[in-house]
């Protein structure tokens, strides 16, 4: 039986062409086909998780039935109670087997959660938010079987870019008019070739090509060496150009599609500051992780005055924030060290912002600071991907 990781091979690719041929058809005749998008949501879901992966297949529907039905009660509770007691409940069961994938390998020697899957992390964040927006009340209408189909959105199902439940459903039920449409398929057409290019060429070339090479020669220099700054770099932009690659195939397949997708990366490199680079990287897990864990913890402490001063609670929260998606990568010192260090660098960002406003004048604003700005931001950046790499724990273990 046939089996891909999806944007993996080139046969996905084909298959993946002729699948999408009915819908477009279908969109430019001013028509939705649901019931044929619902079937190659399954076809593409049975090439992901069949076959060898079939343990994971079962996991994923295990795991759908579950939160399904769970968001489903809830929202059902929520139209006549909003007892605080539930509603946290809830987000505790929601994440919990999330929960268990994480902390399996760490408990049981590097062992894998046997509920785990590919995208389970994705899948829990839309199942959160959805518990999270019901609660919030800007959720009216919930359908368990539209939630599914949000869910299972086979595009964006392994790693994202993560969507909003509302914001899905009105492209999911909404025709565009011909002349949007031929602008959604120019640009998927330009993000997947985009995505070719930084996947299966730059990614390829740093990943495959230098990569490997840079890091025997570290490991053999034992301690610092150049060729272990050269991994920080190379590794930085290895992870660049791969992920971004897979966003743009998931966003341009999903424009095809009729999805306006949210983007995942907007030049990061450019960035000015660590809070900027938030704004510009991974940036749907950023703004999730903003708008459901930062802006919630600050809403928390000022309402029970944990802290005296506005400035502690956002600088507490920025390292609570960054630390719980450091934690969330993994649980090991290299993940929750990335998190804490960014969580660090929001703080040190603010303070700085704040000292320059406060002292109008005094600290001169021109090119040249831009561009010290963001070498120190993207150094800052690459240190902590090497980091985040591993790498540098593999060299301990080596010494």
């Amino acid at each position: 039986m046939l089996s891909f990781t999806p944007y993996e091979n080139p046969m996905y690719f084909g298959i993946l062409g002729l699948a999408l041929l009915p819908i477009v058809i279908g969109i430019l005749c001013g028509k939705r086909f649901h019931w044929y998008e619902t079937l190659i949501s399954v076809f593409f879901l049975v090439l992901t998780f069949g076959g060898p992966k079939i343990t994971q297949g079962l996991a994923l529907i295990t795991y759908l039935v579950y939160e399904v039905l769970l968001v489903w009660v809830y929202t059902s509770y929520r139209k006549k109670n909003n007892q605080t007691g539930i509603f946290v409940a809830t987000v505790i069961l929601a994440i919990i087997p999330l929960v268990i994938v994480k902390l399996t390998p760490a408990i049981q020697e590097g062992q894998k959660a046997i509920i785990g899957f590919l995208g389970i992390s994705y899948l829990t964040f839309k199942a959160v938010q959805t518990i999270m927006e019901s609660r919030d009340g800007v959720l009216k209408d919930f359908s368990p079987w539209f939630f599914l189909q949000f869910l299972v959105f086979f595009p964006t199902i392994s790693s994202g870019p993560i969507d909003r439940y509302r914001r899905f459903k009105r492209d999911y039920d909404h025709v565009p008019k011909q002349e949007k449409y031929f602008q959604l398929l120019q640009k998927g057409l330009h993000n997947i070739f985009m995505g070719f290019v930084y996947k299966y060429m730059l990614a390829y070339v740093f990943g495959t090509m230098w990569l490997p090479k840079l890091e025997h020669h570290a490991l053999m220099a034992h301690g610092l060496s150049w060729s272990l700054v050269g991994v920080m770099y190379v590794y930085s932009m290895y992870l660049f150009f791969d992920f971004a690659g897979y966003s743009l195939f998931a966003i341009g397949t999903s424009y095809f599609m009729g999805i306006e997708t949210p983007i995942n990366f907007n030049a990061p490199f450019k960035s000015h500051n660590i809070k900027e680079f938030w704004n510009r990287w991974h940036m749907t897990l950023s703004f999730w992780f903003r708008d459901y864990i930062y802006m919630r913890l600050v809403f928390f402490f000022m309402k029970h005055k944990v802290f005296k001063s506005p400035k502690t609670t956002a600088n507490v929260t920025y390292i609570i924030n960054m630390t719980i998606m450091g934690f969330w990568h993994g649980v090991t010192w290299y993940y929750i060290t990335y998190g804490i260090l960014h969580g660090v660098a929001m703080v040190v960002n603010d303070w700085w912002l704040r000292y320059k406003k406060g002292h109008p004048g005094k600290i001169p604003h021109n090119k040249f600071t831009e561009v010290f700005a963001t070498f120190v931001t993207f150094n800052f950046v690459c240190f902590t991907f090497l980091l985040f790499s591993g790498f540098l724990n593999t060299m301990l273990i080596a010494k």
